[in-house]
Formats: C-alpha cells, structure tokens, sequence
C-alpha cells in the first residue's frame, strides 16, 4: 500500500526568505521574528467508527521590534501581510518609547550569546513518521474499537502525526530554520465499571508500539472491573509512567522557571544545591533527548541547552529566556527556552520535561510493595502550594490495591492533595520504560517519565489538625 507524504507547512526556503524579509521592513532598533508552522492529521475514533478526523493546518508569524530598548510585539497568520505586520510593531515599539522616561533594557539575541546549535543535532525527521498515513492510522483505530467491542465495552481515542516547523531571523544575523515530525495517540477503553488509558508521542511513529500499547490498555481496562472505593490514608504507591509525567510536569512551577527564580520564588532561587529529592531522581528539560518532542533553538533563535532541575534529588537551575537570564546573571546567556502562548506574555518554558529512567520493571516495582497502590494516571491536577509543591487533583482508569507484591483489588477514583517534592523524596524504584504526552498550552511541549515507587502518598481528606487543650 502506498503511504501519503505529509507536507510541510511552507516550503523551507520560502520559510526563511519570509523571515528575513520581515526583518528588512520593520524599521525598528533592533528586530526578531519568529514563524510557527504545524500541519496535524488527527484520526478520532468512537464506538465503531472514525470520529470527527481532522487535518488542522497552523501558521503564524510574530515580530518584536525594539526602539531606545522598548519592544512591542504583532503577529499575523496571513502571509500577504508580514510587510504590514512588520511596520506595525514598529510603531508600536516607537510609540512605547515615546512615552517612557529613560531608555529600556529590552533586546534581541546576537549570535555571540544565541550559542552554536548542537553537533550533532538531535534527530528531528523520522521517515516512520511521515509514511504513517490516514490508512495507517485507521487500521490501528479499527484494532482498538474491534477489539473493545468483543470484549463487551469501547474504545475512543485519537492517533495522529504532525509536522512541526519552526524560522527565527534577527535584525543581529541570526537566521535559524528547523522541521520536525511528531506521531501521537491517546486510547480510553470501557469495559462495565473497568477502563483503561493510555497516551504516547514521539518524533518515531515507531517507538509508539501502537499495537501492543493498544492491547496493554484493554487488559487493564477489563481488569479494573469491580472496582470499589479508593480507601483514604497514606500509601506506599506505585505511579504508572501517565501518572509520574503529570507529576513531574508541575516542577516549572515549583521554581525551575527563570521568571520565577528572577523574582525569588521557589527552589532555585530559595534552596539552590539542596537535595530535596531522592538520589534515584534525576530531571531536566533536555531538548537534545531522544524521547519527548526535541527541538534544536528556541523563539528568540537561541540554541537550546539541557538544564538540570533534580540531579540525583539536587536542585539545579532554572530555565532561561533572553529576559530571565540577564535578571538573574547580567552577563548570564539564555538557556534557549523562549515561549509565546496564546494569551499569554511571552516567558521561559520549559518544553521538553524529561526524568531519566532506571532498571526496574513496573512489575519489579509492585513487587516491592506489601500494602499499597497502583496508579495508572492523575486527573484534573493544578497547584494548591507553590512554595511547599503540593498539588491536587483525582486518581484515574486502571488504579489497584497492592497486596504483598500484586496487583489486587481494583479501586475506584480517589482525591488526593499531596506535596510532589516531598513524594520525590521517598522515591526508592524507578522504571526502564519512558513514556511521554503533551503539556498544554506549551508549543512543542512534552513531559516524559517512567514508572515510580514512592511512600506517604495520602488519599482521602487529610486529619484535622490537633487542637491544643484550654
């Protein structure tokens, strides 16, 4: 069977011909321009059909101009319009500077501080990638929803490739330009009471192992049936990799951030070199992994760099932007983590969250445990206590009792508000097997983790304090 090439949003020289021409007609101090590109196929599924596929096509063009070191910033998606775009931020910027008392401290990157790009680059085009086509796509759906249908249940999910592209030109010389291929796929099975989930993506359709993953989600989703109450107290648990990566996702806001280091909030800024995870923790955002989603420079055309944020449980650093990094080193360079989101200002982010793996199995894992739970995976998650790391939020799909070192009893959702540095620093089991999803709201965003055992993680309502007597 022939398999359908996927296009690149716009051709690549044509991508950075744009760019440069952006930058010649802002008549600006000083002038960057960003373009963003994603053409995604999405093959949705319910029940016993294809739902809703989708081919959504994304291009967008952001320009910041700089007058007397006062920037403004305008974006377009038509192209017949850059020239125009351009010249407004250019007044924009000059209007700012009109108005202000003193010249600004706002600037666009040189290539003597945007860094050499990685030799070698990370691997960003896959060919498994690009031959994985609709029909591809829908013999896997057809798996999925054939097979949850003879089990009694269903299957609804998505699987889809993307390709992502990316051109950065300066007012300075710097002219950077990169495409990238993404395969993805998300499954919920429901058997009765009993479901299963399971989410992946990679620059390699082929590390999904689609098939198998497919499989492994039904034979939870029928094995969790029966479930009853998630029982309240504290636990020994055992995280799924779904279940680990929300948690790991948090640790940006835990201070690993260079907006928040800057202003003095959290672990980098209050507890640097301090071990507050367990020796077996080790993370960084790394865009020169080979899982996630890795990307070679940043929006401000800034080579990317690995920073460490838990080296053995250590803190490390924070990431950077342009901004960031002069207000926490003035002679300090960008780290290369530069990030516009829609409705957002722009700030470091971090983009590609990955925890490094260890040499147990999730089997080995539960194994260990005489009394506890499993955790497939976390819902509706958000921050209750920046500074102490405590989220909230519900457990979800395939989580079990543990009984003397096997999976037990299925559990139903439970509550649980817990301090994630604190359950890093019981961690003493880290799986082999990484697996990734997105991160919301973050342009090529991925956090990527394998399965943990950790102890003292409650569920239910915490004990009221003790009251002291009269």
């Amino acid at each position: 069977m022939k398999t359908s090439e996927p296009a690149v949003p716009l051709a690549p020289e044509r991508a950075q011909e744009l760019v440069a021409e952006a930058v010649r007609a802002c008549p600006a101090d000083a002038v960057e321009v960003t373009l963003l590109g994603r053409r995604g196929e999405y093959t949705r599924f319910a029940g016993d059909r294809i739902h809703q596929p989708q081919d959504i096509d994304e291009l967008t063009v952001s320009i910041k101009a700089v007058v007397n070191g006062h920037g403004a910033r305008a974006a377009t998606s038509r192209l017949d319009r850059v020239g125009d775009t351009a010249r407004a931020a250019a007044g924009l910027a000059a209007a700012r500077a009109a108005t202000a008392d003193r010249a600004g401290g706002l600037t666009v990157a040189e290539p003597a501080t945007a860094g050499e790009l990685a030799d070698p680059p990370p691997l960003l085009w896959y060919d498994d990638t690009a031959g994985f086509d609709a029909a591809a796509r829908v013999q896997l759906a057809g798996q999925a929803m054939r097979s949850a249908a003879a089990a009694g249940g269903r299957a609804n999910g998505m699987i889809g490739r993307a390709i992502t592209q990316i051109a950065v030109a300066t007012s300075t010389g710097i002219t950077r330009h990169a495409v990238a291929t993404e395969a993805n796929g998300s499954a919920t099975f429901t058997i009765g009471d009993g479901t299963g989930h399971w989410i992946d993506l990679s620059r390699s359709a082929d590390r999904l192992g689609v098939r198998g993953a497919l499989d492994a989600a039904l034979g939870r989703a029928l094995r969790s049936r029966g479930r009853i109450p998630m029982p309240d107290g504290e636990f020994t648990v055992v995280l799924g990799p779904e279940a680990a990566g929300e948690l790991v996702e948090f640790l940006p806001d835990f201070g690993f951030a260079g907006d928040l280091a800057a202003a003095g909030v959290g672990l980098v800024a209050q507890r640097p070199g301090a071990r507050i995870g367990s020796p077996l923790i080790t993370v960084a955002d790394d865009a020169l992994a080979d899982v996630g989603l890795p990307m070679t420079f940043d929006f401000e055309g800034t080579a990317k760099r690995r920073v460490p944020f838990l080296a053995g449980g250590v803190v490390g650093g924070a990431v950077t932007d342009l901004a960031t990094a002069v207000a926490l080193d003035p002679v300090g360079h960008s780290t290369g983590h530069a990030h516009i989101a829609r409705e957002e200002v722009p700030a470091p982010v971090a983009a590609n969250v990955v925890m490094q793996p260890g040499r147990l199995t999730e089997a080995e894992l539960i194994a260990g445990v005489e009394r506890g739970v499993y955790v497939e995976r976390f819902w509706y998650t958000r921050v209750v206590d920046r500074q102490a790391g405590t989220i909230t939020g519900v457990s979800r799909d395939a989580c079990f009792l543990i009984e003397d070192g096997a999976l037990g009893q299925p559990v139903d959702t439970g509550r649980f508000t817990q301090s994630v540095l604190d359950f890093l620093g019981t961690v003493d089991g880290v799986g082999d097997t990484v697996r990734s999803q997105p991160v919301m709201n973050v342009w090529n965003g991925s956090v990527s983790a394998p399965a943990l055992r950790g102890h003292g993680f409650r569920f239910g309502a915490r004990p009221a304090a003790p009251q002291e007597s009269a």
